[in-house]
């Protein structure tokens, strides 16, 4: 590790970084020392011997000599399997017809497909390229595929924007190829080299670099960056990856050929995902009371790829063809090119994701800011643990900031200063506590203290408070809302109810959010055994590991289901803070089952600890609170003729299959995924268009539809197919992708069906060895489907990947690995809290998840994790592949999974490097504190690096927060995590990235030679569709 390179190209700049020329000199990247020793000049070295046995990791050496000896044996096995880049590639096919762009084709004559550098003058009809800020052919990123549709779509013609650098396509596969080959394990006199097989941390480290000086152009080239990298897209009509990721953005034009390549045809949307600095603001349209323009047959919205005919009053559907009548209030004329006069004027018509605000026949409730009603425990868990006291000041956080901190002091006048609002003016907050009964509290800003009213009816309990008394602006009645939860862990200190009652609680709450809507914050420490919905101890380990285990995952409780079906219908949504005691059993399977069907989050902390989960619990609270949030929402997909929705994937409601799906809330964190299948063959001259509909509130109480829009195009090659695979696309469908599973629903008492998403099909007759044997057999099916359509050439020996599906077996290996799907021993708790996340986990969250990073913090360059004095970007530096071969004795490695984030330390750490990072006296792995969750502010250089590093780590995240928690070598139990962590390892019960990568290997070849069986209920290639065990019943859904 020692010896990295500083980086050539700057990071990003994140604010509150510390700065290098800060008042503390010594952290200028020169490298001078700090007054704890500074930085050794080669890293810091191991402390003793380099030798010794270790508690859990085996010595280093031994570990290298015995990874030289099994790749020798697989080297034998693998009998010169060898990974080669697909080069070859089917010519692309100009004679599209015309028009056919809404005007995303100027009338330009043909041009041939090049790379970016070499792109012939007014190809792409930009009346803003700058031509001499291009990249030449010989630029490392030169090269990189356009799409067929792609060279037919220039930027719109009013396009303002005029970037330093436009990026042609992610030329980072580029760049790979230039370093170490990622072609895979080559064989050099009978053994494996795993430096040649391909490598995700490269990948995105390249990635990074390449996106901090270039933008992406959604219409320019159509292969999206990778998920876990950060990038500022240029909406040209296209919507940015960040809302809608297609599997396939070259899509085959039958059925039967995309069965041939075993790929989903699907999308993965996140409609309400947050926007990088930089990119444009997404466009809010009010056409007042007509309304949006819409198809009258297929009932598509007005989007950049409908065209208009005679004269202007013709409005062609991209979707259905069909031509509608342009009304009086939108017509304009067309210039003699068909373009209307007024589209530089009309974001609609340019921009792919905007907004339409809506007229009454929209609404279902009259509109009103976002509700938030806290259910808070103060049961006896709860006021022991201290989390009754951290869930407090987590509210305080999320609605003041830092302010509730200070004293209410006066100014001059005698006035309380403004605090800074934090969620949209007309959004309102409630407050009820619940143990074997509930508490409602009257936070009126006219009160001196909150008045408290307490409900004991559990049967049958209702609201005591008027919807005046009970929601409030947190604003105008601060001091009232920061006295009662100031007050609340002592309040009830005396009360020891060690049995909460949480159904009833949850039902008076869904009454009192009937009339309007809105969004349940609930904390829980104990299994809710009292009253009403009371469950029980289930999990008793005697069914894991066995068939009855899958009972376990269900939602069994009925009146449970009723509940979350209510909460969708009033158009509520509900997020659960679950603190299990002394990971004790909590029931996630049933509790989350309302936060999974209503469109809401389930944060588990399963050995919840205070103070080391405070900082986090408080952040994520905060993070629930001030995101982007709409609720009462409807979603709508909809796509072109010869295609049709077969499923959707996520956290929502469906009554009928084909109905709109409903969710009680959504936010910015989410993502769904939508199945498409053939109902006829495509027109390859034709493009295959996707329009994502999403009906909400926002929180500031106003009615919109955000239009997510997104095309591709249409092939009959297979080969080109396969060069546009968006490969964090497919692993997310293939984590998600399932087919509906129908039952009869006993909630509602009617004899309607509810068709709920599911992740596989049959789970009553599968086992989770049967979903991954499943996977295994999908990746397979994949990549043996790529090797049946590739051009001939590469020997039977060779192991031959898509080019843009180079690391998509290492993606399925860390999903087997996963807590929802491994072999062993698992609390059942976990298995499902993993699988609901797996559900609505965005492609950034679910990358990272499957493969975390890993940064070596004892080797980091002088100038890394500082900003950049010429540009201001941090400096970001390399990380490492997740495998104990790259760990280093006397190391310090950052471990970051998009959910937590581990400081491991070597048993013989060096001395410095501890007091670099924790302070003076802090010599030794003992001396550190275990519930540490954030380093100490100091003036070492180390120190400072580690914080900019975190602080930028915590900007491109998910809804997780992001805390430190030490594992230190021998002493700690989050060890053990980090071993799970490195996924190219054997651990998980399952085998590691070579052992995988030569499985693989075997069942391609068999599968080419025609000899592999495919046996139904043995879950050998039964498919995912068919072998998988369902998460829908897996999850109770």
């Amino acid at each position: 590790m020692a010896g990295y390179n500083p980086y050539q190209q700057p990071g990003y700049q994140q604010p509150g970084y510390q700065q290098g020329s800060s008042s503390q000199s010594q952290f200028a990247p020169n490298g001078t020392t700090n007054q704890y020793g500074g930085t050794p000049q080669g890293g810091y070295g191991p402390q003793g011997t380099p030798h010794q046995d270790q508690g859990y990791f085996p010595s280093h050496g031994q570990a290298n000599v015995r990874n030289d000896e099994r790749l020798m044996v697989l080297a034998e096995q693998a009998h010169r399997m060898r990974l080669d880049e697909d080069a070859a590639a089917a010519p692309y096919r100009p004679n599209k017809k015309k028009n056919r762009h809404a005007y995303h084709n100027l009338e330009q004559p043909a041009a041939p497909v090049q790379s970016f550098g070499g792109a012939a003058q007014g190809q792409y009809g930009y009346a803003n390229t700058d031509n001499s800020q291009q990249m030449s052919i010989g630029h490392p990123y030169a090269g990189q595929q356009v799409t067929p549709a792609m060279n037919q779509f220039p930027a719109q013609a009013n396009a303002p924007f005029t970037p330093g650098l436009q990026a042609p396509s992610p030329g980072f596969r580029t760049q790979l190829q230039q370093g170490p080959s990622t072609a895979g394990p080559g064989v050099s006199q009978g053994k494996v080299d795993p430096e040649q097989i391909p490598s995700i941390p490269r990948l995105r480290d390249a990635a990074t670099q390449y996106y901090l000086d270039n933008v992406y152009p959604t219409m320019e080239q159509h292969i999206p960056p990778p998920a876990a990298v950060p990038f500022v897209a240029h909406d040209q009509g296209n919507s940015s990856p960040k809302y809608a990721r297609l599997t396939l953005n070259n899509i085959p034009s039958t059925t039967e050929a995309l069965a041939t390549t075993a790929l989903p045809l699907g999308i993965v949307l996140q409609p309400l995902a947050l926007l990088q600095e930089g990119e444009q603001t997404i466009p809010v349209l009010d056409f007042g009371e007509i309304g949006p323009p819409r198809c009258r047959r297929c009932r598509t919205y007005i989007n950049p790829f409908m065209t208009f005919r005679s004269g202007g009053n013709k409005l062609v559907c991209n979707m259905c063809t069909f031509p509608n009548d342009v009304s009086p209030e939108y017509f304009a004329p067309t210039d003699p090119s068909g373009v209307r006069v007024d589209r530089p004027q009309r974001p609609e018509l340019t921009v792919g994701t905007v907004e339409f605000m809506v007229p009454k026949e929209y609404w279902a409730k009259e509109p009103v800011g976002l509700h938030w009603l806290f259910l808070i425990d103060v049961g006896q868990e709860a006021i022991q643990r201290g989390f009754l006291q951290a869930f407090c000041q987590g509210v305080l956080l999320a609605l003041y900031g830092d302010e509730h901190e200070k004293e209410d002091d006066e100014d001059q006048d005698g006035e309380t200063p403004e605090v800074p609002r934090r969620i949209p003016a007309g959004s309102q907050v409630g407050f009820v506590t619940f143990d074997r009964s509930m508490y409602f509290f009257n936070c009126s800003a006219k009160l001196e203290q909150a008045q408290m009213l307490v409900m004991p009816d559990l049967e049958e309990p209702f609201v005591p408070l008027g919807s005046n008394g009970l929601f409030v602006d947190p604003y105008e009645s601060k001091h009232v809302i920061t006295d009662l939860l100031r007050r609340l862990p002592t309040l009830f200190s005396r009360q020891k109810s060690p049995e909460p009652a949480l159904l009833p609680a949850l039902k008076a709450t869904q009454a009192a959010l009937a009339a309007t809507g809105g969004k349940i914050i609930c904390s829980l420490s104990a299994l809710p055994t009292w009253g009403p919905g009371r469950l029980i101890l289930r999990d008793k380990n005697d069914l894991h590991g066995i068939e009855s285990e899958r009972k376990l995952f269900q939602t069994e409780n009925a009146d449970w289901k009723k509940v979350a079906s209510n909460m969708v219908q009033s158009g509520i949504g509900v997020d659960f803070f679950l603190a299990a005691a002394s990971g004790g059993y909590m029931d996630i399977a049933t509790i989350g089952h309302v936060s999974a069907l209503s469109g809401g989050e389930t944060y588990f902390y399963p050995t919840f600890t205070s103070p080391r989960d405070v900082q986090r619990l408080k952040k994520e609270i905060e993070h629930t609170v001030t995101r982007e949030t709409g609720y009462q929402a409807l979603m709508k997909v909809r796509c072109s003729n010869g295609l049709q929705v077969s499923s959707y994937h996520g956290n929502f409601l469906q009554h009928s299959f084909g109905a709109d799906l409903e969710l009680g809330s959504i936010d910015a964190d989410k993502a769904l995924g939508v199945m498409f299948s053939y109902d006829g063959q495509l027109d390859s001259k034709l493009d295959a268009h996707f329009q994502c509909a999403l009906l909400y509130t926002t929180a500031g109480g106003e009615r919109r539809v955000r239009c997510t829009n997104t095309v591709a195009s249409v092939s009959e090659s297979l080969p080109e197919v396969m060069r546009f695979i968006d490969q964090d696309a497919v692993v997310s469908m293939i984590a998600k992708e399932g087919q509906f599973h129908i039952f009869d629903n006993p909630l509602l008492n009617t004899a309607n069906l509810v068709f709920h998403r599911t992740a596989a099909t049959r789970m009553t007759e599968r086992t989770l060895k049967d979903i991954r044997n499943a996977l295994t057999e999908k990746t397979i099916d994949i990549l043996a489907g790529h090797r049946k359509t590739s051009p001939s050439g590469h020997p039977a020996g060779q192991l031959v990947l898509p080019e843009n599906l180079k690391e998509f077996a290492m993606y399925i290996l860390g999903l087997i690995k996963t807590r929802a799907f491994k072999a062993g021993h698992e609390p059942s708790d976990r298995r499902t809290h993993t699988m609901r996340f797996l559900k609505s986990a965005s492609p950034l969250e679910l990358s990272l998840f499957l493969y975390p990073r890993i940064i070596p913090l004892h080797s980091l360059p002088d100038n890394s994790c500082f900003p950049n004095p010429e540009t201001g970007h941090l400096v970001v530096p390399e990380s490492i592949r997740a495998l104990f071969g790259r760990i280093e004795d006397g190391g310090a490695y950052l471990v970051d999974d998009g959910q937590i984030c581990l400081l491991w330390l070597h048993e013989h750490v060096s001395p410095n490097l501890l007091e670099d990072l924790f302070g003076p006296g802090h010599t030794n792995l003992a001396d550190l504190d275990p519930s540490l969750s954030s380093l100490p502010v100091l003036e070492t250089h180390l120190n400072a690096q580690v914080r900019n590093l975190i602080a930028y780590w915590s900007s491109i995240r998910g809804s997780k927060a992001l805390t430190l928690q030490l594992a230190r070598q021998g002493l700690d139990g989050a060890e053990y995590e980090f071993a799970r962590m490195l996924v190219e390892d054997r651990n998980n019960d399952a085998q590691n990235y070579v052992d995988w990568l030569v499985h693989l290997h075997r069942g391609i070849q068999v599968e080419l030679n025609g000899g592999r069986r495919k046996e139904e209920g043995e879950g050998v290639g039964a498919g995912l569709e068919g072998a998988m065990a369902g998460l829908s019943n897996l999850i109770g859904r």
